[in-house]
């Protein structure tokens, strides 16, 4: 097929699949995507110039037959409008890094116009390095030589006249290189028994289609590594670090131009984190102007190494300046004032990981902090809200008030377990506004509301994110997040629920359910199961446990839940100090009993000796 110009000025050729412009049309020629409305040859022409205006004729050759020519041109007219400055503008173009490249701007009278250029809305002059390697011609064509990898970006020439009237035109500069590594760290720590990441720092245009692990010289597969993942970009996911895992890593990025090289060796250690000696109480119950001293201590498990200790308030706010001191890893507060109270955290530090251990400060007779950090999630007739505490969970109830935005009158919702940080408003209607605030209460009493939170219910019509999403991933593959995660008490057991990932569930593996033992935030249990429900076994009873659970792909990626935190009530330590207390009072009695027959058997013994006597 071609086009041609009314005077047989071709335009492009279409052959076999093969698309050709010629001359001024470079760069500036595509084939319509959707050929079923416009048809297969259809045309789009860009950068739209004076000199594109006229008559063009669209005809159909057939090489392979004779004649081959029809009589069925089709004839198509363009009117070029203003263009009063501007004669020729740029044109996209997509250049190797290192070599020029070049954008038109041509004006009508070069003696009585003033050319500027711009990368992405700012004036080239403000970047130093790329300003140094342009160059404008006299009639204000932009040359960039060489070309580098951060040039990529849209040009915009602006021209301007005598009398101040402007025009401009921008063009998109392409530059595609070999993928590199841009850093690489020369050591890792990673902590022992924990999840670690491992990155690798690179760039790429065209995109990444490979990567590749070396561990000490040789190839690093995580397919055949049990417990070590490829994440989407690439990253190695170690998902329990051991010793194993230490070494002399380097990672390779290809893409379709191949690859600038490996990274610099990056050294892993794996070091264990520390642990704490001393821990602080969970609580301290102290009075307005008191003095608390909270202990804390940590060593790293090889005993080489003293951790950095430091204290933090786990609200955000600063320690109270001129009142507090630390003496190794104790902390003193003196002179208690209201704003002391809240949950404070030792922290411990080495190269691995930072552990923290809680400690909250009450205050008698003063009521509980707003909650605050109010998030979201919704469907289309429900919502769900989560806060952050004021101060420790333990003592806290909360009372959701919630309304439509434009109502004047609140409802309000009870949570009933202490531990819960988040509450579920069901009965909602679709795609509206709704108001929140969440209320804390203690023993004191009720205290302050949080600030006002609005969030929208989904529409009814809410339309779930496109597979298609799914297939430019490759091996790099990327899954949703497990939805509505969840554990509540079923008869005599535990249940952890969810439901299934919005995206990518073609892409699902399994589902890994892990769950921490807190303070201390240590892994106490993991599964594996393909259901979207796991009865929870072994679970120790008065501790707070934090449960996520996370989908693994095929190429495994793997994405978490939420985080849900749940308190295991002691039953059984109920139950045994119960029966306990039933057994020690059965005893009481009987030995009452016992005591209450023996004496009367005496008195009863010494009475009829008495008669003997007389």
């Amino acid at each position: 097929m071609k086009r041609r110009r009314k005077w047989n000025k071709p335009v492009f050729t279409l052959y076999d699949g093969v698309l050709n412009a010629y001359e001024t049309f470079i760069g500036r020629v595509t084939l319509l995507n959707n050929d079923i409305l416009y048809g297969k040859a259809s045309l789009n022409l860009t950068s739209i110039r004076e000199s594109d205006n006229g008559w063009y004729e669209c005809k159909v050759i057939f090489p392979n037959r004779v004649p081959n020519k029809r009589n069925n041109g089709t004839w198509f007219h363009i009117s070029v409008l203003g263009g009063t400055l501007l004669r020729i503008p740029p044109v996209n173009q997509t250049v190797l890094e290192g070599d020029p490249a070049f954008f038109h701007c041509v004006v009508q009278n070069p003696e009585t116009m003033f050319v500027e250029w711009y990368k992405d809305n700012v004036s080239l002059l403000e970047y130093y390095d790329l300003s140094h390697r342009s160059m404008m011609g006299p009639d204000g064509s932009l040359t960039i030589n060489p070309t580098q990898m951060s040039d990529l970006g849209f040009f915009t020439c602006e021209v301007r006249n005598t009398a101040n009237d402007t025009q401009s035109a921008s063009a998109y500069l392409n530059v595609q290189y070999k993928a590199k590594v841009v850093y690489a760290p020369k050591e890792v720590y990673i902590p022992f028994g924990e999840s670690a990441v491992l990155d690798c720092h690179f760039r790429s245009n065209p995109p990444l289609k490979n990567l590749r692990w070396e561990k000490d010289g040789f190839l690093f597969d995580p397919y055949n590594v049990q417990g070590v993942f490829y994440n989407r970009n690439g990253s190695l996911q170690f998902d329990k670090v051991d010793d194993s895992h230490a070494g002399r890593y380097s990672c390779t990025p290809y893409n379709d131009l191949g690859t600038d090289g490996p990274s610099p060796i990056i050294n892993v250690i794996v070091q264990r984190p520390p642990f704490f000696t001393i821990k602080p109480k969970l609580v301290y119950v102290t009075k307005m102007g008191g003095t608390v001293e909270m202990h804390c201590d940590a060593r790293d498990r090889d005993g080489y190494h003293i951790p950095q200790i430091t204290w933090i308030k786990k609200d955000g706010s600063l320690l109270p300046y001129g009142r507090f001191s630390v003496n190794g890893g104790n902390l003193t507060i003196e002179d208690i004032v209201e704003s002391d109270r809240g949950i404070y955290g030792c922290q411990a530090t080495n190269e691995a990981a930072t552990v923290t251990a809680d400690a909250e400060i009450m205050i008698e007779n003063v009521s509980p902090r707003a909650p605050y950090n109010l998030t979201g999630n919704s469907t289309d007739t429900s919502i769900t809200i989560r806060w952050a505490p004021g101060y420790i969970r333990q003592y806290l109830e909360y009372i959701i008030w919630y309304r439509l935005a434009e109502a004047p009158e609140w409802r309000t919702l009870k949570v009933h377990n202490k531990h819960i940080l988040e509450a579920t408003i069901t009965n909602l209607q679709p795609a509206r506004e709704y108001e929140f605030m969440v209320l804390c209460q203690d023993n004191y009493g009720d205290g302050m509301f949080s600030k006002a939170f609005r969030y929208f219910t989904k529409p009814t019509e809410f339309e779930q994110p496109e597979n298609g999403l799914q297939d430019a991933l490759l091996q790099f593959s990327q899954i949703g997040s497990p939805r509505n995660f969840r554990v509540h008490k079923e008869h005599d057991n535990y249940v952890a629920r969810w439901e299934p990932p919005e995206l990518g569930l073609d892409q699902l593996r399994f589902y890994i359910l892990r769950w921490w033992i807190e303070p201390k935030h240590v892994l106490h249990g993991s599964a594996e199961t393909s259901e979207t429900r796991y009865v929870l076994e072994d679970l120790e009873e008065d501790v707070m446990y934090t449960f996520q659970v996370f989908a693994l792909s095929i190429t495994n990626y793997t994405s978490g839940s939420n985080e849900v935190d749940y308190y295991v009530y002691p039953y059984r330590r109920v139950k045994v100090m119960t029966i306990s207390g039933v057994l020690i009072l059965l005893f009481c009695l009987a030995v009452i009993s016992t005591l209450l027959y023996m004496k009367r058997n005496r008195i009863r013994k010494l009475r009829e000796a008495e008669n003997v006597k007389i």
